[in-house]
């Protein structure tokens, strides 16, 4: 996990701000959903993407490589 350096404080209401270098690095808009996760004592914020990556099909979900993608996208980069 690589450290930014960025260091926020929660508010009375539990919000923080992401840093808007981070959210330009990571191309999150206003309004744009994020999902949270939580590992051993760690969050983990990711940007919500409820379909496949590539074709935005929302049937038979898999993930790779920490991405969603459907199966049939999934096979046809088995074949590249």
């Amino acid at each position: 996990m690589k450290s930014t350096g960025m260091v926020r404080k929660v508010d009375e209401l539990g919000r923080i701000v992401l840093p808007a270098e981070i959210r330009q690095t990571l191309d999150i808009q206003v309004r744009d959903s994020l999902e949270i996760f939580v590992e051993n004592e760690r969050i983990i914020l990711q940007k919500y993407h409820p379909s496949c990556l590539f074709c935005s099909n929302v049937d038979d979900i898999v993930y790779f490589q920490g991405k969603k993608i459907c199966k049939e996208c999934l096979a046809k980069l088995k074949n590249l």
